[in-house]
This record gives structure tokens, sequence and C-alpha cells, in this order.
């Protein structure tokens, strides 16, 4: 009896040990397919924010909390079936889609720089227009079901040969994460001022701590917004570069590769980092020039519409008084 209870033991050890490594899988995994979606992540964290700068400060953080719920239905209701029957039954769909993705994500990096350039918000953003909370959340939750399917998108196409239940666990791992990671980055930013404002109240160090974060924080926003738009153009860019190689299109892929081979070699100690840097750059190069492509059809095809509404309200036009 003794010996039957101690096997026994033994195997739920096993079993055990079993469910244990394979967490710690799913969890490296996850963690792994989780980083090569960091550009997407970064420019979900900067674009949030401006969905509430011009509310009142004790709506900011419901309003956040509403939009983050929104994030996990779009996740968990819309994207994750999605992307699982794709991968089970149209694997080689995935590289066309995430490829749509990265020429998306360079479109929004390339009109970001344009509007940084030509001095206006791209889509109207600096237009201080108030909204009501309900159209405010549901443009919000619009643009984060783009940005959550590009990350599910991307975390797939790293977990494709894994088993369904194991995409399935991982995928969920991502979007949970993702979703606590950004919208809990995103309030600790729109709250950031409003801690600085008290500790400014206070004497001594805590006063100058709180005045060094009020003025910091347009800092802080302007920085991400940087690293957001920079991130897209590399992230979206070597999308292209690898989804193109994977179609058959060797070419820029090579170059880009012997480029970063070139440039180990020549560094030394330093050459996995410099060789990181030179593919980085010849990404986000190459999604600085498709999205500026795509950016100049649609001004050009916008315009083009526009045009015949401008001439046909113009002549003849009785003047307002």
């Amino acid at each position: 009896m003794a010996g039957g209870l101690v096997a026994l033991l033994d195997d739920v050890a096993v079993i055990a040990r079993a469910a244990a490594a394979s967490v710690d899988d799913i969890g490296a995994a996850a963690a792994k397919a989780g980083a090569k979606a960091a550009g997407v992540v970064i420019d979900d964290a900067a674009v949030t924010p401006q969905y509430v700068r011009s509310l009142a400060s004790e709506r900011e953080l419901p309003i956040i909390k509403r939009i983050a719920v929104g994030s996990l239905r779009n996740k968990f209701l819309i994207i994750l079936p999605a992307v699982l029957l794709l991968s089970q039954f149209a694997p080689w769909l995935l590289t066309p889609i995430l490829m749509l993705g990265g020429a998306y994500l360079c479109y929004e990096g390339a009109e970001k720089v344009w509007a940084r350039i030509a001095h206006h918000d791209a889509h109207g953003a600096g237009e201080e227009k108030v909204q009501d909370e309900k159209t405010l959340v549901a443009g919000a939750v619009r643009t984060d079901l783009i940005l959550s399917a590009e990350i599910m998108v991307i975390t797939l196409n790293e977990v494709i040969d894994e088993a369904f239940w194991s995409r399935l666990a991982i995928l969920a791992v991502v979007a949970l994460v993702m979703t606590v990671l950004v919208y809990g980055a995103v309030a600790l930013i729109v709250r950031m001022d409003d801690a600085g404002l008290r500790l400014a109240q206070r004497s001594g160090a805590a006063a100058t701590f709180g005045r060094g974060l009020v003025t910091a924080m347009p800092m802080v926003l302007t920085v991400l917004t940087v690293l957001g738009t920079a991130a897209m153009l590399w992230v979206g860019g070597h999308i292209l570069l690898v989804g193109a190689d994977e179609l058959g299109l060797h070419v820029l892929y090579d170059a880009v590769h012997h480029l970063e081979e070139a440039a180990h070699d020549a560094t030394g100690a330093l050459g996995g980092l410099i060789g990181w840097l030179v593919n980085t750059a010849a990404s986000a190069i190459l999604g600085l020039i498709v999205g500026a492509l795509i950016v100049l059809v649609i001004t050009l095809t916008l315009h083009r519409h526009r045009k015949p509404e401008a001439a046909s309200g113009a002549p003849g036009a009785a003047p307002s008084r």
C-alpha cells in the first residue's frame, strides 16, 4: 500500500514538473514573440494618451479603463479567433497579411514624419475638438484594433510551428500582458503630471521633484512619440524585408544581410550590436521609403477627389452674409 502511494506521488510529481516546464515554455515563447511586436507596443503607448489629453483629470483613468476593456475584447473576441483559424487552415496567408500590416506601419510612421516636417499634426490631432466620451472611446478602440491585430499576427508568425493549444496559450498570454503593459503605462503617463503637481505643493526635495516631474512630462511624451515613429518604421520595414524574402524576392534581404555581416566583421567585440544597428537602420530606411510612397499616393488621390468638390463650390456660389 505504502509502495503504491509512493509510486502515485512520483507520478504526480512527474506530471507537475511536466506542467511547470510547459508553462515555462509558453512564458518564454510569449516573451520572445512579444519582443518582436515591441515597435507596435511603443506606438500604442505613445498614441493612447492623446485621446485623454482634453478631458477633465478625474475622467482620464475611467476612460483609459474603458479603452483597455475594448482592447481586450478586440484581442480575445475578434483577433485571436481569426488568427488561430487562419494559422490552422490558411497559414500561407500569414506572410501577405503581415506585409500589409507592415506597410500600414510604414505609412503611419512616414505620415508622422511628414506631419513633423510640415508642422501640422497627423490625422488632425492638433485640433482641440472636445468629443463625448462614447465617441472618444469608440475611436480609440478602433485604432487599437489595428495595432492589436498587428501585434497578434507578428506573435503568431513567431509561433506558427507550435501545436494548436500552445499557439492559443501563447497568443492569450501575449494579448493579456501587452494590454496590461500598454494601458498600465498609459495610466501612469497621464497621471504623472497630477502627481507632480501634488508633490510641488509640498516643501523641500519633494516640491523640487514635483516641479521637475511636471516640467519633464511634455518632453517624455515627445520622446515617446519619436520612439514610436522610429519603431513603426523599423518594424514595418523589417516585416516587408523578411516577407519579401519569404515570397522569393531575395535582393533587398540579401543586400541588408551582407551589410550587417560586413559591419559585424569590421567592428570586433561590438560586432553583434553594430550589425543589429545596421539591420535596424536599413529596415527603417526601407520603411520610410515605402511609407512615403503610400503617403504620396494617398495624398494625390485625396487631392484629386477634393478638387471637383472645391471647384463646384467656388464659382457662382452666393456669398454668405
